[in-house]
């Protein structure tokens, strides 16, 4: 049985935790997450999902500081703990697990385990290094992705590969749904992957690191639309950033979230970057002759809404 240190935090991460727990090659022998966060309107202060899943099975677990430190020593009573606790429970695994984590790991850190530390990333590698790879799939019309099971480095998603599985994107795909599938995808080769590495049977491919494309992590603001880009690369967008950090634009001086749109035949009647109501929708003239229409939308501190229900009570200009 291989003994094994899991980090994660997010959703993403839940399909290959539970992957590891299940099965009887592997035993998870501690847990390692981010602090609580506030979260909703109210910002009550709520566990991770890798949290709850880990007290549900009564794993070990601890929730790193803020930061690790890049040293193994801190004068920081809080990393003092982390440091102390992941050494001891750390000299015994075989690997670590990096699953949406959401913090580099610095290189004491990836020198623990006696086999090295794997990640579970969502692109097919080198393409989409970094935070964001399954919206820049999306929003660069990106034809396929998938899942990489790589070994970690001191480098950004730079380590070599032990396998990958490739998936084609939907046409009509957010990257919510693609954040879904991924998650499961990448707990389906796993524990095999690891498995095979572990007895030798799966070597290490170096990344083409010539071709390595990069994303960087996405804010609120990222959300904007450019109403003077293509109409299919801002419905592109709008999907890839369905549900984080959401596509949007000022109306009226406030907010208002793009949720779902649909790119209609040219329209010689309306110069570039005109705005009108096409069947109850707001719709916008973009560039290369193109039109947009939104299908559906949320308001600034309302409920999501069709398109045809928003321009009933709003001036869409």
């Amino acid at each position: 049985m291989y003994s094994v240190i899991f980090f994660g935090t997010s959703e993403f991460a839940t399909p290959s935790l539970k992957a590891l727990i299940d099965d009887p090659r592997f035993s998870v022998v501690g847990i390692v997450t981010q602090p609580d966060r506030p979260k909703g309107r109210h910002q009550v202060l709520t566990a991770s999902p890798i949290k709850e899943l880990a007290l549900a099975n009564s794993i070990s677990l601890i929730q790193q500081p803020v930061q690790i430190q890049k040293k193994k020593h801190s004068s920081d009573t809080d990393q003092d703990a982390f440091t102390k606790w992941i050494k001891s429970v750390g000299a015994t695994a075989d690997v670590f697990v990096v699953a949406s984590y959401g913090k580099i790991l610095p290189q004491w850190l990836l020198d623990i385990p006696k086999k090295g530390c794997i990640n579970v990333h969502g692109s097919l590698l080198p393409r989409w290094r970094g935070a964001s790879p399954i919206q820049s799939a999306i929003a660069e019309g990106d034809e396929k992705s998938g899942i990489t099971i790589m070994m970690m480095d001191a480098e950004l998603d730079h380590g070599p590969i032990l396998s990958t599985k490739e998936t084609k994107l939907g046409q009509d795909e957010t990257g919510g749904q693609l954040h879904d599938r991924l998650a499961v995808l990448g707990s389906e080769i796993l524990s095999d992957t690891i498995d095979g590495y572990l007895k030798g049977v799966i070597s290490l491919k170096e990344q083409d690191h010539a071709h390595a494309t990069f994303c960087r992590t996405l804010t609120r603001e990222d959300g904007e639309i450019d109403w003077n880009q293509d109409c299919r690369k801002i419905e592109r967008k709008i999907r890839a950033y369905d549900p984080w950090p959401s596509a949007w634009t000022e109306v009226n001086g406030k907010r208002v979230k793009l949720l779902a749109s649909r790119i209609r035949p040219n329209d010689a009647s309306y110069a570039p970057g005109a705005k009108f109501v096409y069947n109850g929708h707001p719709s916008i003239k973009c560039d290369h002759n193109t039109v947009l229409e939104i299908t559906r939308v949320q308001p600034e501190g309302k409920n999501p809404m069709d398109g045809d229900e928003f321009t009933k009570g709003n001036e869409w200009k």
